[in-house]
């Protein structure tokens, strides 16, 4: 019942995580389209409260749990090659949360030079790591 209940826990965190990763893109879209200083400043506030006030702690939570989770049967999950290939993108995903850090802080300093085309591609990405991740925990192919 303790694993259940850690397991629920831990896919609310990463959906909360993933709500933030769709959404913070979207927000560097349009920020990197406004053009007058009430809309930026607006945009700072939001990417900085998305990020550090729910994005990041999501992140933690998932991680956190997820970790209480392999505790479980260690061995068990990490002799399996879905669980390695889960791994690999769920480190991915880290890569790309701290990536949206990184723009958080140049749009927060006037330095960003990215377009709101490539911020587009962009948000593209977490789509793309939460259909490999969800297909190798249902389906477990290897």
């Amino acid at each position: 019942m303790l694993y259940l209940g850690i397991k629920a826990f831990h896919i609310i965190a990463m959906v909360c995580w993933f709500a933030g990763l769709f959404y913070l893109p979207r927000l560097f879209v349009y920020h990197a389209m406004a053009d007058d200083q009430t809309s930026i400043d607006r945009f700072k506030v939001m990417e900085r409260k998305l990020y550090r006030g729910i994005t990041t702690p999501a992140m933690i939570a998932t991680i956190l749990l997820g970790i209480w989770l392999l505790s479980f049967n260690f061995q068990g999950f990490m002799s399996v090659g879905w669980m390695h290939a889960k791994l690999t993108l769920v480190i991915l995903l880290i890569i790309y949360h701290f990536t949206c850090g990184y723009f958080v802080k140049q749009f927060r300093d006037d330095k960003n030079r990215k377009n709101h085309v490539f911020f587009r591609f962009f948000n593209e990405a977490p789509v793309i790591l939460l259909i490999g991740i969800i297909l190798l925990v249902e389906m477990q192919p290897f």
